[in-house]
């Protein structure tokens, strides 16, 4: 279930929640982000390799290669085993900004970002099939969760790949963690 929750960047405690997929596209659309839901064009298994991955979702990575000129394209996994879980989470959880579009679509699995583009906080629970794309310049975060377990597609527009420009805002020690809003959806 993919979520999205409107928070003042002073009151992480309160917000406003969307459920509704067609709603959250239109909500982050205001501030310059996509979200879109993508189905494989064939059933992949728990284990599929990179390969077969984008295969399966080829029709809708074109699509946004030719509209934004994306140079590369690659899968991450992340597995509760993963050696470095807590050094990437921390990483991840500072705030920061790209030069880059930020665009993961997940295949599987389920992650947290939170956008900080004004004044607000936006933060979007993205699970299998959801796609975000973050503009470069946004500020933002991601939880994968003390025990991550997702595979995203990754798309970039330079060759570098994911480089981030730390803010040193220690804002995401005040939100809710992945696990936090996990247990107030259930």
């Amino acid at each position: 279930m993919s979520l999205l929750s409107i928070h003042s960047q002073n009151q992480p405690e309160s917000a406003e929640f969307i459920r509704d997929p067609e709603a959250i596209a239109e909500k982050l659309w205001e501030i310059g982000v996509l979200f879109e839901r993508w189905n494989a064009a064939r059933p992949l298994p728990p284990d599929a390799d990179q390969g077969a991955v984008i295969d399966a979702y080829r029709a809708s990575i074109d699509r946004l290669i030719d509209r934004y000129e994306f140079q590369t394209v690659d899968v991450v996994a992340l597995h509760p085993d993963h050696p470095q879980k807590r050094e990437l989470r921390a990483k991840f959880l500072s705030e920061h900004t790209h030069d880059d579009f930020e665009v993961r679509f997940f295949v599987a699995g389920r992650g947290l970002f939170y956008l900080h583009p004004d004044q607000r906080v936006y933060g979007v629970l993205c699970e299998q099939g959801d796609l975000l794309s973050v503009p470069a310049g946004m500020k933002h975060w991601f939880d994968s969760g003390e025990n991550p377990d997702l595979k995203c597609i990754r798309l970039f527009a330079t060759a570098e790949g994911w480089v981030a420009k730390f803010t040193g805002d220690p804002i995401a020690e005040r939100f809710p963690k992945l696990e936090e809003v996990l247990a107030r959806c259930e």
